[in-house]
């Protein structure tokens, strides 16, 4: 099992934890999914069927954002 996968499966069961912004980077990268850091606070995730999700990169991520970038993953993954 890759590390991306492993850290999907991870947020999956824990969205609490305290995740990283580089965490998120991983696991949308082995997806297919873009994200760009226009210089703000914020890092966004743009998956190729047009969701887009804004991430606030301090921490800790609050869970409603890791409930929201796995319901992405799953849906890129889907398509």
């Amino acid at each position: 099992m890759a590390a991306s996968d492993k850290l999907l499966d991870r947020m999956r069961r824990n969205p609490r934890s305290d995740w990283r912004i580089e965490d998120f980077k991983t696991v949308a990268k082995a997806h297919g999914i873009d994200w760009r850091s226009p210089g703000g606070s914020h890092v966004i995730f743009m998956s190729p069927s047009g969701g887009v999700l804004s991430v606030p990169a301090r921490r800790p991520i609050k869970p409603i954002y890791v409930k929201l970038f796995v319901e992405m993953i799953g849906k890129a993954g889907s398509k």
